[in-house]
């Protein structure tokens, strides 16, 4: 899979145009604000997912224009396809080979895609919820249904806590906790289970990047820190028949809390180099390898499950990288379309193979080879 074109009308920064990326290393290069990252954002968006910088659709539509549309040719399926979004102030459209789609998420599984930006380094620092986050959108990019068991999860949740808040007013409703606890604990293990096994193969792939990036001097491993206990992980009906049992031995205490204590909402991903946690010894650089290395096996993931290279998108990914690190990046990932942003010209030079697209004022200053 690559994309063959990407053009651009009135979306943020970018003076109207077109680009051709070749299948390899695309390297996009300038200085900050310059419309870099915004390339890679369409190349995002237009494989159905959200924006990677938390952006409104509104934010697409660039200043004093009055919409913006973004559109990519790419090879995917054995032929030529088309992607295309457009936004209007209070609406977006999405086109799949010129057909009106029903909405962006039409797009998923089209135009396979695995992004790296800085703001992804909270996947080490930042709080659980933004591990799970990562994990649960990385299963739907191979598994989409995993989509709806999360969004009934989610439901469920909401709901038995809206009931444990309710119930020291209307004791009489205690009763119904019972079909509640049953419905979370299935879904809750559904997840659970997913989790486990995504996990445990990312961490093999993962590790195996790590250990060229790192040039061999790290051993970096990943776990699936579960609500339940490891002895109980081995089977899906044995991870709900535990949950079942926990949500009903604490119904008092989370009726006093008014919230639900246990369950895949509550769960956290363990990273270590070396067998310690990268969030609390690990330096820049080693929390920027382990994020890269985790998304590299994101893609590789991918790739195996629905038999196409997913392009792979690295904003600012060289800085706080030595020499080495950056030269694995830009010349070891050549078997796979990648787009990457730099600032620093200099790091450019190490490129063996690929494509140069210097950006200026949101306008492709020049491009060569």
């Amino acid at each position: 899979m690559n994309v063959t074109s990407l053009s651009f009308e009135g979306f943020r920064n970018l003076e109207d145009g077109e680009i051709k990326p070749c299948p390899g290393v695309n390297v996009f290069y300038g200085t900050n604000a310059q419309g870099k990252t915004n390339l890679i954002e369409a190349v995002w968006l237009l494989s159905g997912n959200k924006s990677f910088r938390g952006a409104r659709d509104a934010e697409f539509i660039g200043f004093g224009k009055e919409a913006a549309r973004i559109n990519a040719g790419f090879f995917s399926e054995g032929r030529d396809q088309t992607a295309a979004l457009s936004f209007a102030p209070g609406k977006k459209e999405a086109f799949i080979n010129d057909i009106k789609q029903p909405s962006s998420s039409a797009l998923l599984g089209k135009l396979c895609a695995v992004v790296f930006s800085p703001e992804h380094l909270s996947l080490v620092k930042g709080s659980p919820n933004e591990r799970r986050s990562f994990i649960d959108g990385a299963v739907c990019q191979i598994k989409p249904s995993f989509r709806d068991t999360l969004l009934e999860y989610s439901r469920t949740l909401k709901q038995r806590n809206a009931l444990l808040k309710d119930i020291p007013y209307h004791s009489e409703l205690s009763g119904t906790l019972d079909a509640w606890d049953y419905r979370l604990s299935v879904l809750g293990a559904s997840v659970m289970r997913t989790r486990m096994k995504y996990i445990s193969r990312l961490c093999e792939c993962a590790g195996h990047y790590h250990d060229g990036i790192s040039d061999g001097k790290e051993k970096l491993s990943i776990e699936y820190a579960c609500s339940v206990p490891e002895d109980r992980c081995g089977k899906l009906e044995s991870v709900r028949e535990f949950m079942l049992s926990y949500l009903n031995e604490n119904r008092k205490e989370d009726i006093a809390s008014g919230s639900t204590s246990f369950g895949p909402h509550r769960d956290d991903i363990d990273i270590k180099i070396n067998g310690l946690s990268v969030r609390m010894y690990g330096s820049q650089g080693q929390q920027r390898s382990c994020v890269l290395s985790m998304k590299i096996a994101e893609e590789e993931l991918i790739r195996i499950a629905v038999s196409e290279e997913p392009i792979v998108l690295l904003d600012d990914v060289l800085s706080e990288l030595d020499p080495k690190r950056q030269e694995f990046l830009l010349n070891e990932l050549n078997d796979r379309q990648v787009f990457i942003t730099c600032c620093d010209a200099a790091s450019v030079e190490r490129l063996r193979s690929g494509k140069l697209f210097h950006i200026e004022n949101g306008r492709i200053a020049s491009e060569n080879y």
